[in-house]
């Protein structure tokens, strides 16, 4: 269970658009799938990509954009009565998995039993392919998790996002898309190395100022702390009625956080979380601490 630590207050807004579809569009779950040209109801349809055709309909497009956007989500977390996101009853996920466009990562075994899912690079290249031009704020997409030893951390970033998220949309805010801290990191490193490109004699080290980093983390809106740029696991960028558009920073707190990284995390501002500590790996755990590695048949089981 997620706790907020340290949640930001907002000034109650006026009721979002009376057009119904625009009230399906501030679904938090909703957001990952708006900009694409996917089924969107409950009947199948087809879709191609390449030589490839897939029969979907649209809980299985919501559920194939939300875990793309968080790179794993547990599969119990995609559990929705009404059936905007994976409908479990209904064999959404086990129908993506066949279909090769999900994989089992681990098992998790926690409060609730259950395995994270991710996509794969079929997966990915479903959503990508089907992008709506029009879409100005393309949400990113990832197949496969980031790294092993931190998947408990990456599996609760999903959670953590419908907190805030959840509350931005009850006061109002229409939410745009999830920037992952890969994405601004990234971002930064491009900054840093840009007077290395096509030098073939450089050492490989950053070429700005301090100056410029500050003046960069501002940019960018985000903290400096001992001149070192903070980075939030996550970015909600939405936008109020009045047009006016903001983001949310979110950091989930999990039990391994020690010491310095914790106090700047605490310094940070961000919208901070505290995260379970499930297990997460085969019967004897995660491989990270030294037991045996993930079973992916064990996975399979819990899906």
């Amino acid at each position: 269970m997620l706790d907020p630590l340290d949640p930001r207050s907002f000034d109650t807004r006026e009721p979002g658009p009376s057009d119904p579809r625009e009230a399906e569009a501030l679904d938090p779950r909703e957001v990952f799938a708006s900009g694409l040209d996917l089924p969107r109801g409950r009947e199948r349809e087809r879709v191609y990509v390449h030589e490839h055709e897939y029969d979907l309909r649209g809980s299985e497009a919501r559920a194939l954009a939300t875990i793309g956007t968080f790179r794993v989500v547990p599969a119990s977390d995609l559990r929705d009565d009404d059936g905007r996101a994976g409908d479990l009853r209904h064999g959404d996920l086990e129908r993506l998995r066949s279909a090769g466009l999900i994989r089992p990562v681990a098992p998790v075994e926690g409060d609730r039993r259950t395995t994270l899912v991710a996509l794969t690079d079929r997966g990915r290249e479903l959503l990508d392919h089907h992008r709506t031009p029009e879409h100005k704020l393309p949400q990113r997409f990832y197949a496969g998790p980031s790294k092993a030893r931190e998947l408990n951390h990456d599996a609760q970033l999903y959670r953590a996002y419908l907190r805030s998220a959840n509350r931005l949309q009850a006061q109002g805010a229409r939410i745009h898309r999830v920037v992952l801290d890969d994405d601004l990191k990234r971002e930064y490193q491009d900054f840093l190395q840009a007077g290395n490109r096509d030098q073939p004699e450089s050492d490989g080290r950053p070429t700005r100022s301090l100056e410029e980093v500050h003046e960069w983390a501002h940019t960018h809106d985000l903290p400096m702390l001992d001149d070192s740029v903070q980075f939030p696991d996550l970015r909600i960028e939405y936008e109020w009625p009045d047009g006016r558009r903001e983001s949310e920073d979110v950091e989930v707190l999990t039990p391994h956080y020690r010491g310095a990284h914790a106090a700047a995390k605490a310094r940070s501002g961000f919208t901070c979380y505290r995260g379970g500590g499930a297990r997460v790996g085969g019967r004897s755990g995660n491989s990270a601490r030294g037991g045996r590695p993930f079973d992916p048949d064990l996975a399979d089981e819990f899906l």
